[in-house]
């Protein structure tokens, strides 16, 4: 594993002063050498000496000064400079400003796209291949900045075998430039891959929501349930793959979370039918203290007597009223209660 080394560079300001000068004095140079010939020509006598001396030392100080304009280069805040010498690492200059460094420090690292990986997707059911573009040169340049990758949405199975669509947006920024550019052929692809496959793994050891009722299953974590255990499962586990590409994880967070296409109305008929059960448990509950309330009320105010038989019909008449869906139709008995 590559360590990163802090480089200092030179200021540029001086160096700018030397350059501008060494391109005055090769543009002099050339012209002056150049009337000296001129005349000598126009004269018909040899040229001297001097002509073709001021036209080669200015062609040389022009070729010298284009050289040292190669050494220039400028950090914005949020940007690091890594310095490479024919293959060797020398550092990177992390503080901003304008500098100058060596002329042949690379400025880019050369692909040869043999690092280009290999997506498959499925869209409506078509396998398709897409290259990832690796073959783009690197540049020395870095960027520390946070950046955001916004991932698309993948079909996985959740603990239980179901079916989800999931996605995630990750923050991250380079922290270590010499694990980022030397350690891996290609890190902004490489987050990407590693980003899929850190959320398919975390989506699949856990369950998209309770399938049961009993409070032990209740306790588990589950995706929809448990969005902070889940999100910081998930940067635990993007920390834990990017680390070897010099890459810090900011956060990572779900955006998109939902049943797959093929199970979602089982699914919802599932939840209706909780949510149907849930609310005529709260109607029985409610009638029953209201039956009990009604009896005991009537009872201890002698209204009227009960006897075993009586609260039976009374109390299922107050239920079938109390939780019947449609609004209940009397029926006057003008007879005894036995009639």
């Amino acid at each position: 594993m590559t360590a990163e080394k802090t480089a200092r560079a030179a200021s540029g300001w001086p160096m700018l002063f030397v350059t501008l000068a060494a391109y005055a004095a090769s543009i002099w140079g050339m012209i002056q050498g150049i009337i000296i010939l001129a005349t000598a020509e126009e004269a018909g006598a040899p040229a001297p000496v001097t002509g073709p001396a001021l036209l080669a030392g200015g062609i040389v100080l022009l070729l010298v000064a284009i050289i040292l304009n190669c050494g220039f280069f400028s950090l914005q805040p949020g940007q690091a400079r890594v310095l490479v010498l024919f293959g060797n690492y020398v550092g990177t200059v992390h503080d901003s400003g304008f500098y100058w460094a060596n002329p042949f420090y690379s400025r880019s690292l050369g692909s040869d796209g043999t690092g280009a990986s290999i997506d498959v997707s499925l869209e409506e059911g078509t396998p398709s291949l897409k290259a990832a573009a690796a073959s783009k040169a690197l540049s020395t340049k870095v960027s520390l900045r946070a950046r955001t990758l916004n991932g698309d949405r993948l079909k996985v199975n959740d603990k239980m075998g179901n079916p989800i669509e999931i996605a995630t947006v990750v923050v991250w920024h380079v922290a270590d430039t010499a694990k980022a550019l030397f350690d891996v052929d290609n890190y902004p692809s490489y987050v990407a891959m590693q980003t899929e496959t850190a959320l398919r793994h975390v989506a699949s050891i856990y369950a998209y929501d309770h399938m049961e009722d009993d409070d032990a299953s209740n306790q588990s974590i589950t995706l929809r349930s448990n969005i902070e255990e889940v999100s910081q499962s998930l940067r635990d586990e993007l920390d834990r793959r990017l680390a070897p590409a010099g890459v810090s994880v900011d956060d990572a967070r779900l955006t998109h979370l939902a049943y797959a296409p093929e199970i979602a109305q089982a699914m919802l008929r599932r939840q209706q039918a909780e949510a149907i059960i849930a609310a005529r448990k709260k109607i029985v509950e409610g009638a029953v203290s209201m039956v009990d309330m009604a009896l005991k009320e009537l009872s201890d105010g002698g209204v009227v007597e009960f006897d075993d038989d009586r609260k039976a019909v009374m109390a299922s008449n107050l239920m079938v009223v109390l939780c019947g869906e449609s609004e209940a139709q009397p029926v006057l008995n003008t007879g005894s209660l036995y009639q």
